[in-house]
């Protein structure tokens, strides 16, 4: 039985007719057509995709939803159609028991559909139970059956207006219920329902909105709305932001990367296990001769070829981890690409349509709809996918930094000397940054052949054979650009090679600040860090010619395959028309595959960089680790060694050989010896830090240890001595008590909520390390490990704690301790009061801020004359040309098209080739011009820009270096100054090419159909409000997102200087739950960001397709008045215009949210600067100080203006040649008088004179040069040796050596090989001493004077047993 019969007994409803369904005026379908194929659709995709989606339910449950209003009214309308479907059955029953002749149909189509409804009922109890809120896979349902049905229901109204007679009453009753049920559904389905029981959405106080809201909201991104109305109305603050998606946790997504890349090292390590060379037992001693003689031992290799073994494949590690989620964007972009050659084949449609004259009108109308739904389906797919791409990035970024973490945690100390600290965290940034850049793209790599391919087949459909020539063009291309791509991977090798030294030396400066000042050594170390940036400057140079050389082969690759095929077309026959039809279409064909082109280049260059990054990543993460068993655990001895040897490196020899200690419980045992002669050594071999060549170490129970450096956190006091315990009040007293805290508790201006700064800057050396050793006591633990702890404190100090606990295991170390750090004290008066702790002085660093509203133009404006504005000037003009030879070709095009055909040919057609060339030629030229003249603009200004920042940083005061965290600073000179190498410039040539490409589409459309300007100005409007509507949101994320990123470099730099210390305490997991805590927060503000792209891409596209439409919708409405040329001309731009707008409002966005980063650069010239380092008119002596007479009149000074002063009223007067000690207990203000004569904090009170000279008159540079100080803390920079004596090379190699030998190190450096390690010492006679006490001067006389007067000094020298 055929279909026709199927439908209709007789044969008289056929299944379809060309002549009532396309050939006519008012169109229709055959009813066997709606009966039949209009039923089974819907009912063939539910049932599709209904096992598929009911396994996906039962693998992802997201808990239980209580029945609502709104299931319940979806359950019911879903049984109402159930019935109604059944009803239809039983009437054809009931019609047929009457003597009707019922056609099959009339039986099978509604029992399909009746089944499928009770599916579909199913699916949404099935949905409540597994916790979906809102289902995608049954609004497509109801969508597919609704449009499905409005052709019947159009088909119905139709018959019963023109054959009223004949309507089946019951049946079209049923129809009309069945229809209204179904608009009923679809309206239910756009809802979302409650959130399920015990969700996050019902713990979390911010929920993200994505998981409860509908699915008609996902794919239109609506749910993001709320928070970009709040982000227009004012500035966005952190409290706006939403919680991560649990699936975007670090929680989550660190472990998963973190066990495959563990699986992968496991396979590598097996793979190596099997490789090694296999040896036979040996023979047993008892086997003898039979002459007695003993049988030699010997072993017997057995020989196997082996492979060598590879590295373990982060790549692999990687694609198991993101790769399920990711090939989701995959079938996205395949449903994309395909779509994308829809627009070209209506067009060619259209272009038919005009030159039909005989064509029904509703033809054109038809397939301008046409356009429209495909061009709205392209928009909503291609959001899609760029959403899974971004979260995937997302989600990677967070991978990387967290696995990057956990590593550095657990390296040997070996590891950690070949990967500095600057290289950590470019890995964590810059490397980081390259997978989420290329993660958006990498689609391409397939994809772009796939729409070169269907291109060209759509090129040969069109032009035949000549398409040949333009593949001809595009495969002379590849080995050009795969030598390109080549290159550019050796640049960025070494690119990132300086970039890594350049981050290196700036930790190094930033950590020596003080050095550098009180050496005036700023100047040296700025030229070496400048050094460093000109090599980089220099590839990165290099790089841009080869980008301007790739750009013009790949945006002149279209315009010559076209060119090439065009002239073969026309020239092998000269009856070859190149008409409308085949040039548009074929510059459709070529506008898409442009895209391809462009990309391709582009994405190969993200591989080349991301290539580079997974293999630094790969190089750290495959870092040898210590290893857990080098400490045992057991029940019995307290701590333990057995014939251990031990080495800082697993190839070097042991650092200490035949070790045997055993300390039973309870012993208190100080470990004694010479510098270098292993003590601390021991105590890092007790803690596992050592590599174990031999032997057995065990400690029972827990572990306390104090380094021989203090170790701070950038937290209150409190919280340095807590370290993440809970908190005992009685205890906590009794601590502080007991490490002579109590006296600094009063000192400090918070009490022991005063914030510290990084590596405690506001705490003098004693007093971090009483915080050091009150954080191992608090922490009460089995076994004490403490290095030298009271070496850095007064002795008086010392007693005091080492008399108030019995500590069990004791390693002192005799070493000498010069001054203190900055400290802050009270004066006398002051100190005597009870004084109410506020907590705005307890604060000390200033956590990164984020501006508000839009970004300044003065910012652009700075940023183009660092560029220089000639330059700048002249690449706008170079656009401009550009643009405008494009638009001349094209238009040139359509008037070749128009000439008129006489004797099947086509006059004037070299003339027209020639010409077109001619402007094709013009547009390369122009495009290599603006791509070097803007990256050369670029590199200009960050050579500028990075320049003025390192100055203004010097130039700052040590209080601007105390309350800025090091993570800032290092932000700045890493991630924002990547972001004006690389960033900028390239968003600036894209952004510009997409307005020219805006214009100059909305240009021809306006001259071609003139009726487009009733529709552009709304439509302008429109998208004016959108885009500023979307930047008020986006440019302050964006901000939120940099501010929030500077913590996670600060405690990851805070992390590595203390490793050790945390791995003793057994604190890593507190400590990698803090750092994805600071990752999850950058995130919370990332997220939003890359939503509310897609929601403006879906927004500004609907508006690009509404010029599309209008654009065919008005051609068709003229089509009597318009060549096809000009028609074809007007639509092909159009065709455009949706990419180049979305495109446009990106990159602008962009633009304003990476110019931040030139706002971050500039914002250090407004901070508060140091004095002039030389003043312009110095009358200065040149051979001053001469006398080296010092006089101190009524000298105070304090540490912020909020703050009272550190130190008052010393006077003093001190004779050149005199040799003074100034002395105090700690806090008394020693340290804060030395900086006042090196005027690191300058004087608020009275003046300092020496050799009748204020030195408050002098530039900072010809003071500091000019006289010196031994600081406490030794800072070396990484170079030689000469370098960090003498970084201005200003002395001779004799007076270096000389300077040595009266240091004794000549001996000491000579026998070095490189010449790298120096130590100070100081000693002398003829002393006198300065007696301060609580910021003012007590005493001052010679020591014997002192002692006999017995005051304070004299207190001090009997509790250090020295009277």
């Amino acid at each position: 039985m055929g279909i026709d019969n199927f439908c209709s007994l007789d044969g008289s409803d056929p299944f379809w007719d060309w002549n009532r369904t396309w050939q006519t005026h008012n169109p229709d379908l055959t009813p066997c057509f709606q009966n039949t194929v209009l039923v089974w659709i819907p009912c063939l995709y539910l049932w599709l995709f209904a096992p598929l989606y009911i396994l996906y339910l039962k693998r992802n449950d997201r808990g239980y939803i209580c029945m609502t209003h709104l299931n319940r009214a979806k359950t019911a309308i879903g049984f109402t159609l159930w019935l109604i479907c059944w009803a239809d059955v039983f009437y054809s029953f009931w019609e047929r028991s009457h003597g009707a002749t019922i056609a099959p149909v009339y039986l099978v189509s509604p029992t399909m559909l009746g089944v499928t409804m009770l599916l579909a009922t199913f699916l949404i109890q099935y949905e409540r139970m597994k916790g979906v809120q809102s289902s995608g896979v049954m609004l497509n349902f109801w969508l597919i059956t609704i449009v499905c049905a409005t052709v019947t229901f159009r088909s119905k109204i139709l018959h019963a207006l023109n054959e009223p007679a004949s309507v089946n009453v019951f049946k079209y009753t049923t129809f009309y219920i069945y229809y209204t049920m179904l608009l009923i559904s679809l309206i239910l389905a756009c809802l979302s329902d409650q959130p399920p029981l015990f969700s996050q959405a019902v713990r979390d106080s911010n929920p993200c909105p994505e998981s409860g809201a509908s699915f008609l909201s996902r794919i239109t991104f609506w749910w993001i709305t709320g928070l970009m109305v709040t982000g227009y109305k004012r500035p966005l603050e952190e409290k706006d932001l939403w919680s991560l998606n649990t699936e975007d946790k670090s929680q989550r997504v660190v472990p998963q990367l973190v066990r495959r890349w563990d699986q992968e090292c496991n396979k590598v390590k097996r793979s190596e296990a099997r490789n090694k060379t296999l040896y036979s037992p040996k023979r047993s001693a008892e086997e003898e001769k039979k002459d007695g003689q003993p049988i030699e031992e010997s072993e017997i290799l057995l020989v196997k070829t082996l492979k060598k073994t590879g590295d373990p494949s982060l790549f692999c590690a990687l694609c198991r981890t993101f790769g399920p989620y990711f090939l989701v964007s995959s079938l996205y972009k395949i449903v994309h690409d395909i779509l994308m050659f829809v627009g070209p084949e209506i067009l060619r449609l259209l272009i038919q349509f005009v030159n039909d004259s005989s064509a029904p009108d509703w033809h054109g109308y038809f397939y301008t709809t046409l356009l429209f739904v495909c061009t709205c389906v392209q928009t909503l797919i291609l959001q899609k996918y760029f959403h899974v791409c971004f979260v995937t990035g997302m989600r990677l970024r967070t991978a990387i930094v967290g696995a990057v973490y956990r590593k550095a945690l657990v390296i040997t100390n070996a590891a950690r000397r070949t990967s500095t600290v600057g290289e950590i965290v470019n890995l964590m940034s810059v490397d980081a940054q390259r997978f989420m850049d290329l993660i958006t793209y990498i689609n391409m790599i397939w994809s772009a052949p796939l729409q070169v391919i269907l291109a060209l087949y759509f090129l040969w459909q069109n032009l035949g054979p000549s398409v040949l020539a333009g593949v001809a063009v595009m495969v002379l291309m590849v080995p050009l650009n795969a030598v390109i791509a080549m290159k550019t991977k050796t640049y960025q090798v070494a690119q990132m090679k300086s970039k890594d030294n350049r981050i290196k030396l700036m930790n190094e400066v930033l950590n020596g600040i003080k050095v550098l000042k009180l050496y005036a050594w700023e100047l040296a170390f700025k030229d070496k860090v400048s050094a460093i940036r000109e090599s980089e400057l220099r590839v990165l140079k290099k790089t841009a010619y080869l980008g301007a050389v790739s750009t013009f082969t790949w945006v002149c690759a279209p315009f010559l395959v076209a060119l090439s095929t065009f002239a073969v077309y026309v020239l092998v026959d000269e009856h070859n028309i190149l008409d409308a039809q085949k040039a548009f279409v074929s510059l459709a064909l070529f506008n898409i595959l442009r895209f391809p082109l462009n990309m391709l280049p582009m994405v190969i260059s993200s591989m080349v960089q991301a290539s580079v990054s997974m293999k630094r990543l790969r190089v750290f993460l495959s870092h040898e680790e210590l290893d857990e068993d080098n400490v045992e655990r057991p029940a019995i001895s307290s701590c333990e060694i057995v014939d251990g040897a031990f080495s800082w490196c697993k190839d070097d020899s042991p650092t200490l050989k035949r070790i045997n200690v055993r300390i039973p419980e309870g012993a208190f045992v100080a470990v004694v010896g010479h510098v270098g002669s292993g003590k601390s050594s021991l105590l890092s071999a007790l803690l596992g830090e050592m590599q174990k060549q031999k032997g057995s170490v065990s400690i029972k129970g827990s572990v306390a240890y104090v380094p021989q450096q203090a170790w701070i956190q950038n937290a209150t006091l409190k919280d340095n001595i807590l370290f993440g315990r809970d908190g005992k009040d009685s205890w906590y007293q009794k601590v502080v008590e007991a490490c002579a805290l109590l006296p600094d508790l009063e000192i400090l201006p918070g009490g022991d909520s005063t914030e510290i700064g990084e590596k405690g800057v506001n705490l003098s050396g004693g007093q971090k390390q009483r915080v050091s050793v009150a954080r191992a006591v608090y922490c009460n633990c089995a076994v004490y490990l403490l290095d030298d702890p009271l070496s850095a404190v007064d002795a008086h100090v010392g007693k005091h704690i080492f008399g108030c606990y019995k500590l069990q295991s004791l390693n002192s170390l005799n070493a000498a301790g010069t001054g203190k750090t900055p400290q802050k004290t009270e004066p006398n008066d002051v100190a005597a009061t009870k004084k109410t702790k506020s907590a705005e002085a307890a604060r000390l660093t200033e956590a990164d801020k984020a501006n508000t509203g839009r970004v300044k133009l003065s910012v652009f404006w700075e940023y183009m004359k660092a560029i220089g504005l000639p330059l700048s000037i002249f690449s706008i003009f170079l656009f401009f040309c550009h643009h405008l030879s494009s638009l001349g070709s094209n238009y040139w095009l359509s008037l070749w098209t128009d000439d008129p055909v006489i004797n099947n040919t086509q006059p004037n057609r070299e003339m027209r080739l020639g010409v077109y060339g001619a402007l094709g030629i013009s547009q390369g030229i122009a495009v290599f011009c603006y791509s070097v003249a803007v990256s050369v603009g670029g590199i200009l200004a960050s050579r500028y820009l990075h320049q003025t920042m390192l100055y203004n940083i010097l130039r700052s005061p040590m209080s601007f270096f105390e309350r800025t965290p090091s993570g800032n600073l290092v932000n700045r000179f890493a991630k924002e100054t990547d972001t004006i190498d690389s960033v900028i410039p390239s968003i600036i040539k894209m952004f510009m090419g997409s307005m020219f490409n805006v214009l100059g589409s909305c240009a021809v459309i306006l001259i071609a159909t003139p009726l487009v300007a009733i529709i552009i100005p709304p439509l302008g409007l429109f998208y004016f409000f959108v885009q500023r509507f979307y930047v008020a949101s986006s440019r302050q994320l964006k901000r939120l997102e940099s501010v929030s990123r500077s913590p996670v470099y600060t405690h990851f730099n805070e992390t590595l200087l203390g490793t050790s210390v945390i791995r003793a305490f057994g604190e890593q997991q507190r400590f990698i739950t803090e750092s994805d805590g600071r990752v999850d927060h950058n995130q919370k503000a990332y997220f939003p960001s890359i939503v509310a792209n897609r929601w403006l891409a879906v927004r500004l596209e609907f508006v690009g397709n509404l010029i599309v439409t209008s654009a065919a919708l008005f051609a068709v409405m003229a089509r009597d008045s318009l060549s096809p040329g000009i028609m074809g001309l007007s639509i092909s731009y159009a065709l455009q215009v949706t990419a180049s707008l979305n495109w446009l409002v990106r990159m602008s966005s962009e633009l304003e949210t990476s110019i931040v980063a030139v706002e971050k650069v500039k914002e250090y010239g407004d901070t508060e600067k140091e004095a002039e380092w030389r003043l312009e008119h110095s009358t200065l002596p040149a051979g001053w100080p001469t006398a080296g007479h010092i006089e101190i009149h009524n000298f105070g000074l304090r540490y912020r203006e909020d703050l009272e002063l550190a130190i008052s009223d010393i006077s003093v007067n001190i004779e050149g040649a005199e040799k003074v000690g100034i002395v105090g207990r700690t806090g008394a203000g020693k340290s804060s008088l030395t900086l006042g004569l090196f005027r690191i904090i300058e004087a608020a009170q009275g003046e300092i004179r020496i050799d009748g000279v204020n030195i408050a008159e002098l530039g900072l540079h010809e003071l500091r040069s000019r006289i010196t100080i031994i600081p406490q803390d030794p800072v070396l920079f990484s170079g030689s040796l000469r370098m960090n004596l003498d970084p201005f090379d200003g002395y001779t190699d004799e007076e270096v050596w000389r300077a040595l030998e009266l240091a004794h190190l000549k001996n000491f450096v000579s026998g070095l090989p490189d010449k790298l390690n120096h130590e100070c010492s100081e000693g002398g006679e003829n002393l006198r001493v300065l007696v301060l006490d609580k910021g003012q001067m007590a005493e001052f006389d010679s020591p014997s004077n002192l002692i006999a007067k017995k005051g304070i000094f004299y207190k001090m020298a009997k509790d250090s047993g020295l009277v």
